[in-house]
């Protein structure tokens, strides 16, 4: 079992919904000679011969950007946990020119891992028409709420290409101030959050059984070299471990649910829309993150589009290696890749 922490979290990541609104360190604006710079950095990938997942940092310089992205990279790890890109006007791009430049953003903070089981390294976060409460159906191919959670990387981003007709708000949760919460009103929750849960691969484990669970019990919080972690979704904790044959009950369902619920309370959550162009960065340790339902406009070239990239950052925290492996594919590896496309 993981260390409990039986200290609260102090610090920026332990923030309430009106401390991040009184707060704009975490948005970051780009001015037309950023956007200018970022569109260079395209161009010269395209003159050095270079295909979309197959260039770093090095390739796609950002002379003064670099140091946004190393304050952006800090805001993340030490700071809110969140990060807001804004001002990107994606109309003006194809769909491979904006794949280009959000790459070469990712590689500035770290390494993208796959999302899943074909290997793709940036996601399209869409309705395909498919119901989230079919076995083994991942949220972010349906319209659906999702409850809030954290992915299995150390930063998650999301690029809206397109927002929805309605809906399909981001809510976003200091992990810490839930811990906090807990530490306050129910202690007893964090032994069984920390002994940890067999999460639900749905159907993209290593074994290739449709029923794969991660093969250690992942803590939901994780105290290690000093530093507080987080690792939820209350789904596929519950899916998990009915495919473990041990299904959640008594004070461990109980602890489950309340980090699920506090994640929705509104003095503990924050809502916000995305614009078209806006780039929303979490960090997964530190950040629960969760969706509204939505509906799309009827014309396909209108229908909600966010593009996804799980990145590890280059400075990313030490984790214990229990709750590194996340994925059955090792400490901070990406989903086990048998399609790639």
């Amino acid at each position: 079992m993981s260390e409990i922490l039986t200290e609260p979290v102090t610090g920026p990541s332990a923030w309430t919904p009106a401390e991040l609104a009184a707060d704009d360190g975490w948005i970051y604006p780009l001015g037309a000679a950023e956007i200018a710079e970022l569109e260079a950095a395209v161009e010269e990938v395209g003159e050095k011969g270079l295909e979309l997942y197959e260039f770093g940092a090095i390739d796609f310089p950002l002379p003064t950007l670099s140091a946004t992205m190393g304050d952006i990279a800090e805001q993340l790890e030490n700071g809110r946990g969140c990060a807001l890109i804004r001002g990107l006007d994606t109309g003006r791009y194809d769909e491979q020119t904006l794949k280009t430049l959000y790459w070469g953003i990712g590689v500035h903070l770290g390494t993208p891992i796959s999302q899943n089981a074909r290997g793709q390294l940036i996601a399209h976060v869409s309705d395909t028409g498919v119901d989230y409460q079919s076995n083994n159906v991942r949220g972010y191919t349906t319209n659906a709420h999702i409850s809030p959670h954290c992915d299995p990387a150390d930063t998650v981003g999301l690029l809206c290409a397109q927002p929805a007709k309605k809906g399909g708000g981001s809510q976003i949760t200091s992990a810490m101030t839930i811990h906090n919460e807990i530490l306050a009103t129910h202690p007893e929750y964090l032994e069984p959050l920390a002994a940890g849960f067999h999460f639900d691969l749905r159907g993209e484990g290593s074994t290739g059984d449709p029923d794969e669970v991660t093969f250690n019990r992942v803590p939901v919080f994780s105290y290690f070299d000093g530093r507080l972690s987080c690792r939820f979704n209350v789904k596929t904790i519950k899916d998990g471990m009915v495919k473990a044959g041990e299904p959640l009950q008594g004070l461990a369902l109980e602890a489950v649910e309340a980090v699920a619920e506090l994640a929705h309370r509104p003095d503990i959550r924050y809502d916000m829309d995305f614009q078209q162009g806006d780039i929303q960065i979490l960090n997964n340790y530190s950040i629960l993150h969760a969706r509204g339902g939505f509906e799309d406009h009827p014309e396909p070239e209108r229908r909600r589009n966010l593009l996804r990239l799980w990145v590890n950052l280059h400075n990313g925290r030490k984790l214990e290696p229990r709750f590194a492996d996340r994925l059955n594919t090792g400490p901070r590896g990406g989903v086990f890749v048998t399609d790639a496309a």
